[in-house]
């Protein structure tokens, strides 16, 4: 299976990056490859010079982006859910994105 890119986007790139250890030791513990990396959300276009996401997703404090990003880019932009964003429940906001990715490649 080929290696799926999440790109997680928040203010300031900070609570993100503790989200982003919390997905990867759910991908490890469900045998998943996934490449996850966190951002600031005025530092997106610098992140996407290395190539495109499979999935972004928004941290709840940026959500309204979704439109302009959505509009711009041709991959799904989807908002965190705000209570696994909360909870820093990175196994659900990995399933979400990975569902997000199978479903956009149908």
């Amino acid at each position: 299976m080929a290696e799926k890119n999440i790109l997680l986007v928040c203010n300031a790139g900070m609570s993100t990056s503790l989200l982003v250890s919390k997905m990867q030791k759910a991908a490890e513990k469900d045998d998943i490859t996934v490449n996850i990396a966190a951002t600031a959300s005025s530092d997106i276009k610098n992140k996407l010079q290395d190539g495109n996401p499979d999935v972004m997703m928004l941290g709840p404090q940026v959500r309204y982006l979704q439109k302009k990003l959505d509009a711009e880019y041709d991959f799904p932009v989807e908002v965190i859910n705000m209570q696994d964003y909360g909870l820093m429940n990175g196994e659900n906001v990995l399933k979400t994105a990975l569902k997000t990715i199978d479903e956009a490649a149908k």
